[in-house]
């Protein structure tokens, strides 16, 4: 984890999700930016959360570790090299009062620990990304599950799209976007990532005042 420099997002990559929110879908890839703080890795420790900033949603994501420098025409499958499953937490109430006023999303989607990740698994390739399920269960329960089939913007559209005009390099990370059913987090929660029924990652909540 010391090791990693950019954590790029992209926001709305599911229509489904965008929908259930309410948004629009995007014309082009929407990036933005956590910091490496955010970082937290679910080995089962338990993450404490504000309990006083309103609905704290979480959101089941496919995170692509990339091994080389971004070069034009470059395949996607030359520019990974480890894939994990992770979590893009969010004030999302703050997010909502931020996106209303015209303000950046940093204080909604930057906070410490607002990016637990799982385990890294040696890159598939994108045949396996495509057909390969991945879910969140929460308390036992699953709650989202998704595929990179489904995405707005592909795979490769996303390393086109951020190399172009935002730079990649090696231990770059980028989580892809979530699919629908995020939902708000309570005290205790259990949170479990699966890529294809392999136990990926595990995270307890605690919500403290």
């Amino acid at each position: 984890m010391n090791q990693i420099k950019n954590v790029y997002c992209v926001g709305r990559n599911y229509r489904q999700h965008a929908a259930e929110l309410g948004n629009d879908v995007p014309e082009e890839p929407m990036f933005f930016l956590k910091p490496g703080h955010a970082l937290l890795p679910m080995d089962g420790r338990t993450l404490e959360l504000p309990a006083n900033r309103g609905d704290i949603h979480y959101e089941a994501e496919l995170v692509l570790h990339i091994r080389r420098p971004y070069e034009p025409g470059i395949r996607a499958n030359d520019m990974i090299d480890s894939i994990a499953l992770g979590l893009d937490l969010t004030l999302r109430e703050v997010q909502t009062a931020l996106k209303r006023k015209g303000h950046p999303w940093l204080a909604a989607k930057g906070f410490k620990g607002s990016a637990p990740i799982g385990d890294f698994k040696p890159y598939p390739g994108l045949d396996k990304l495509r057909t390969t399920l991945f879910q969140l269960r929460k308390n036992g329960i699953t709650v989202q599950s998704g595929q990179s089939s489904e995405m707005i913007f592909d795979i490769q559209q996303i390393i086109d799209y951020c190399g172009k005009h935002y730079g990649l390099d090696a231990d770059d990370l980028i989580y892809t976007g979530t699919p629908a059913g995020v939902g708000a987090l309570a005290d205790g929660d259990l949170l479990e990532l699966f890529w294809d029924n392999a136990l990926s990652g595990t995270l307890r909540i605690a919500m403290k005042a």
